[in-house]
């Protein structure tokens, strides 16, 4: 907060003589060495050798010009975003503070009970619920102020990208090994900031979708041109949805002291289990197994086999998630890609409102049942020919659950097997199983919103051979 900033432009200034002095080399260059080789008075193969070597030269005493005024300017632009930021910083605090906080030289925002009354010091003391509003206001301002220092970072990660490849020979056949850049090219990203922004993305998964979703949408129709497969599998297209599981389920796992009758009913489950391969079954096999291998880690699921044997399944995502959603979404995208001048590729997140649902009786509802599913995904919107923008949605499905047992209901297994969830759930209890998480995500479908069709989800046929152990059965991960 207290860096003299004014040194940036002091070493633009700097730079821009540096410009000079290399411009008054190129002319003396010029005049003394590289004209003797277009004169009559050499001629012949040394002479043209002597031009080509001189005229390598003379184009590096332009490509430092070139350069050096390329990191002069780079530095004022830093000098102006820098300064703005900071100034954003010192309005955030200055608002924290207004608003009853107390901000130290660190950035630690809390509630300033110094700024209350005698008598709300005496209410706030004997009110636990005043003191947590106290506590959730503070929250909010330090992650208010953490964004707007997060923002200084990004934009000085932005600087040095910008300098680096300011100085970066841009061309290798120029005649020279990393010399000096002839052609400096403008950041195509609208600040230091989004520069620094797009470069840094977390390296854990989980953070991926929050970082796209803050990108300028620009800045992400560069990123998926440049490196698209690379981000959609970090996981740009991943929900920003949290799921919970909204049951406790069974209770606490080894609770209880197991008895002969659970051996036997362990015995039993496990033939239930292995019963799914003969029965075709191999989705609820496979649940099944993992429960009784009791390590309670979370399974994937195979959401295209599921699309692809559940027609009612397809039918919802193209109903409930697209067809309720892309007009809305189109229009936002629209409405980005005009905001940016209507010439730039945008690409603009969405994702659907996640909805209970639950599979009809068969493998998917004996494997899964009820769940929570949702859509997520990006509209891209690029210049088209007619001046008619093109507009696509790329999208994945996404499934939730808990593998767990309730008491008072039951499932009838293959075989015609009754068993009530109570039994199922008691192997959990005693330590013999474990319930678990389930969740999965689908490839990715793209629907070409200018055509006008209805939605369709059409997954590619896995194949039905092999067993559960057989990878093309499903993402075996955690069997």
């Amino acid at each position: 907060m207290s860096t003299d900033l004014s040194k940036l432009t002091d070493a633009a200034d700097k730079w821009d003589e540096i410009a000079g002095k290399f411009k008054k080399l190129e002319d003396q260059y010029k005049r003394d060495v590289h004209g003797i080789s277009l004169g009559t008075s050499w001629q012949g193969l040394s002479a043209q050798a002597a031009n080509g070597r001189f005229t390598v030269t003379l184009k590096e005493f332009q490509g430092a010009q070139r350069e050096a005024k390329a990191v002069a300017s780079i530095l004022r632009e830093a000098h102006t975003q820098l300064t703005d930021l900071r100034n954003r910083i010192k309005g955030v605090r200055a608002d924290a503070i207004k608003d009853g906080m107390r901000v130290s030289d660190q950035g630690v925002v809390a509630f300033d009970t110094g700024q209350l009354s005698q008598g709300e010091r005496t209410a706030y003391a004997h009110d636990p619920s005043y003191q947590e509003s106290g506590r959730v206001m503070a929250a909010e301002w330090a992650q208010r102020l953490d964004q707007a220092v997060k923002a200084v970072s990004d934009a000085d990660d932005g600087i040095r990208i910008a300098l680096e490849t300011a100085v970066l020979d841009s061309d290798f056949l120029d005649g020279t090994f990393n010399g000096f850049n002839r052609n400096p090219s403008d950041s195509p990203y609208s600040s230091l900031e989004e520069a620094g922004k797009a470069a840094n993305m977390p390296k854990d998964r989980e953070k991926v979708p929050e970082w796209w979703h803050g990108l300028d949408p620009v800045t992400r129709g560069i990123l998926l041109r440049e490196r698209g497969d690379e981000l959609r599998a970090a996981g740009i297209m991943d929900p920003l949805y949290k799921w919970t599981s909204p049951d406790k389920g069974s209770g606490a796992f080894g609770t209880e002291e197991p008895t002969p009758r659970d051996l036997w009913f362990l015995a039993r489950a496990q033939a239930i289990a292995a019963a799914g391969d003969v029965t075709g079954e191999v989705g609820a096999s496979r649940g099944l197994e993992h429960y009784l291998r009791g390590t309670g880690e979370p399974l994937s699921l195979d959401i295209d086999r599921i699309l692809h044997d559940e027609p009612g399944f397809r039918s919802e995502i193209a109903t409930l998630h697209i067809a309720e959603n892309q007009d809305a979404w189109q229009q936002k995208a629209l409405d980005e890609f005009a905001k940016a001048g209507g010439d730039k590729t945008v690409v603009v997140p969405v994702e659907s409102r996640a909805l209970g649902r639950t599979f009809p009786e068969g493998e998917w509802f004996h494997a899964v049942g009820s769940h929570q599913q949702n859509v997520s995904g990006m509209v891209t919107v690029s210049p088209g020919e007619g001046g008619k923008p093109k507009v696509s949605l790329d999208y994945q499905v996404n499934v939730w659950d808990r593998y767990n047992w309730d008491v008072g209901k039951g499932a009838t297994f293959p075989g015609g097997i009754y068993i009530p969830d109570e039994e199922m759930g008691r192997l959990h209890k005693v330590g013999f199983a474990q319930e678990f998480d389930m969740r999965g995500s689908s490839s990715t479908f793209t629907h070409d919103l200018n055509s006008g069709a209805a939605p369709t989800v059409t997954p590619a046929d896995p194949g039905r051979e092999g067993t559960r152990g057989d990878v093309s059965r499903g993402d075996e991960e955690n069997r």
